[in-house]
């Protein structure tokens, strides 16, 4: 079984070539750090048409953290007044399932994780979501369609300077460390806590990680 993480950037045509160049390279310094991070796992991530991307990761528990890691990051990239959209964002599709066929390629590979996650990201083109998961079980998809609809109403109010700290937090950083990080004060760093909702977040983590170990 493995995850598999899907993304399109949102009103990417939009984009001068300055933000595409700067996304890209976010997006390619943030798949290195966390490939880094998990050396035991055959984590891989890949840009593809420009303004796709795509990885897979054996450890199902941490899908959902690894894709909110990714959409903060994306978040926390400062726009320039001048550009046609007020922030970089993505839809994420993360899908759960078999891995039928290894090939040298993320995008020669193939199996019910890849279809999943192709799949209802294409299903999201059409509308407002930001994060949607298909996986196997759909005791998980009926109770995760529904929670990750209200973690989409609760990410659209983050500012980036709320993604910013969203960030640091699901690198599992102390307030104090985060302070320090954006050298504002620890309680600026406990206001943009509770303003991005991350105590509901974390709760949400914690009961996608129980739910994915305990099902598969």
């Amino acid at each position: 079984m493995i995850a598999v993480i899907t993304a399109d950037l949102i009103d990417s045509s939009l984009y001068s070539r300055t933000l595409l160049n700067n996304v890209l390279k976010v997006l390619n310094a943030e798949f290195d750090n966390v490939q880094q991070e998990c050396p035991n796992d055959d984590l891989k991530f890949k840009i593809y048409r420009g303004d796709s991307f795509q990885g897979v990761t054996t450890n199902l528990k941490l899908a959902l953290q690894i894709a909110l890691r990714l959409k903060s990051c994306l978040n926390k990239i400062k726009v320039e007044r001048e550009e046609e959209v007020s922030r970089v964002d993505a839809k994420f599709a993360i899908g759960i399932g078999s891995f039928d066929f290894k090939a040298a390629t993320l995008a020669e590979s193939n199996g019910q994780a890849f279809q999943f996650s192709g799949r209802t990201l294409d299903e999201m083109k059409n509308d407002t979501r930001r994060i949607r998961l298909k996986t196997t079980s759909e005791n998980i998809n009926a109770e995760f369609e529904a929670s990750l609809f209200l973690l989409d109403a609760i990410m659209e109010k983050w500012s980036r300077a709320s993604a910013e700290v969203v960030y640091y937090l699901l690198l599992e950083m102390k307030e104090t460390e985060i302070a320090e990080a954006l050298s504002i004060s620890q309680s600026a760093v406990n206001q943009r806590k509770k303003a991005c909702g991350w105590e509901a977040i974390s709760v949400l983590l914690k009961r996608f990680k129980t739910t994915v170990a305990e099902t598969f």
